[in-house]
């Protein structure tokens, strides 16, 4: 698979559950993933474990159908962005809301070894209060 490709396996799968599972085939033991910071899951987290303690398990469980809407990529060697927008419903206030995002991804020998978000956090921020 190309690097492309493998990005947006991550995305595009039939599930949520087949992009996890995915991601977690793709990824580097020792993968790198930042949230921005101002996100409200920002820092940076070390291997596949930790991203889904600190990350996806928090997003599955205070939003509802939060997810990431591909709008296009850009691929360029051992580098693939991808582009869109996040949209969800914070369960506790039941705001919803629409952000703009950037995801940068780094891959090596067909591993990807880092993720780093950008993001409008205010948005999501806004949101939740």
């Amino acid at each position: 698979m190309t690097n492309l490709e493998i990005i947006k396996s991550t995305y595009e799968g039939k599930t949520s559950e087949e992009n996890g599972k995915n991601l977690d085939k793709y990824a580097a033991e020792d993968i790198y993933w930042t949230e921005a910071k101002g996100f409200p899951y920002a820092g940076t987290y070390i291997g596949i474990e930790n991203i889904t303690k600190n990350v996806f398990s928090r997003l599955g469980s205070e939003w509802i159908n939060y997810k990431f809407t591909p709008e296009d990529y850009i691929a360029s060697d051992d580098k693939v962005v991808a582009y869109g927008t996040y949209t969800g419903t914070y369960k506790i206030t039941n705001k919803s809301f629409t952000a703009r995002v950037a995801h940068v991804w780094k891959l090596k020998d067909g591993k990807i070894i880092s993720f780093e978000q950008f993001v409008d956090s205010k948005i999501v921020n806004n949101s939740m209060k």
